[in-house]
């Protein structure tokens, strides 16, 4: 039986190597994976970031990622299983619902205008970020101190160091859609008529960037059917030791039910 490729989709701040480990896991059973970098974000931090960066709105991430995944299907004769996480998750469904599909896997998504759950956690993590003048019309990167708190909150060391050494640039302008989507016309809104194929949906309750509250709305307003789990005591980060593993066979387990 034909297996469907998988399009990885990383999150904000982030790159493809989010799901190295993951990626291998889903090639050796069968399936064919892609894990494209979003716009500029194959540049470093250590490097300026592009000057176009800032301003780029979440529908030129969308636009890309179509195009991505319709060179998957294409190869591959069959719809791809969509995957995202945090901003990816967000991501996977705005493009799920513009292109033929076999599934989606939504990993602590980050909410849709239409799926908000905020917390003053979220505002905790990105306090630093958001208090510079003019943030959401510039590229922005994750603080160290936010990303312990918020993302890597229970990590081990030795991974968040690792981790946040590899934060790179991000839209300023992508940011503030998905944080204050009435401001910026509601872009990042989704139309869940249109995802009608069944879901896999997965959030730590430790998550603190994208709490619970946003998977639980995702879960209720997907129009398929929806494997949804909560993870005790697991943060927002969830790529790292036997929590990965964990993941990683939840996910392996959920396409192996897809016909």
């Amino acid at each position: 039986m034909l297996k469907p490729p998988v399009l990885l989709i990383h999150g904000m701040w982030s790159t493809p190597a989010t799901f190295d480990r993951l990626r291998l896991a889903l090639e050796a059973q069968g399936h064919t994976c892609h894990a494209p970098a979003l716009p500029f974000h194959d540049r470093p931090a250590s490097l300026p970031p592009h000057a176009a960066l800032g301003e780029l709105s979440i529908t030129a991430y969308v636009d890309h990622l179509v195009a991505e995944a319709g060179k998957l299907g294409a190869a591959n004769g069959i719809g791809p299983v969509i995957r995202g996480h945090s901003m990816g998750g967000l991501l996977a469904q705005m493009v799920a619902a513009r292109i033929p599909h076999a599934g989606l896997v939504l990993l602590s998504p980050a909410a849709a205008a239409n799926s908000q759950s905020p917390s003053l956690d979220q505002v905790r993590t990105l306090k630093n970020v958001v208090l510079k003048w003019g943030w959401w019309e510039k590229p922005t990167l994750g603080d160290e101190a936010g990303a312990r708190w918020g993302i890597f909150n229970g990590v081990p060391e030795e991974v968040t160091a690792r981790e946040i050494a590899a934060l790179v640039w991000d839209s300023g302008r992508v940011l503030s859609e998905m944080a204050l989507p009435p401001l910026f016309g509601g872009v990042t809104r989704v139309d869940y008529a249109r995802l009608g194929q069944p879901a896999l949906v997965v959030v730590g309750l430790n998550d603190r960037i994208t709490p619970p509250g946003i998977a639980r709305a995702t879960a209720r307003g997907l129009a398929g059917r929806v494997d949804y789990h909560e993870l005790p005591g697991a943060p927002h980060w969830l790529f790292w030791g036997e929590l990965e593993v964990r993941v990683t066979a939840m996910v392996v387990d959920w396409l192996a039910t897809l016909r």
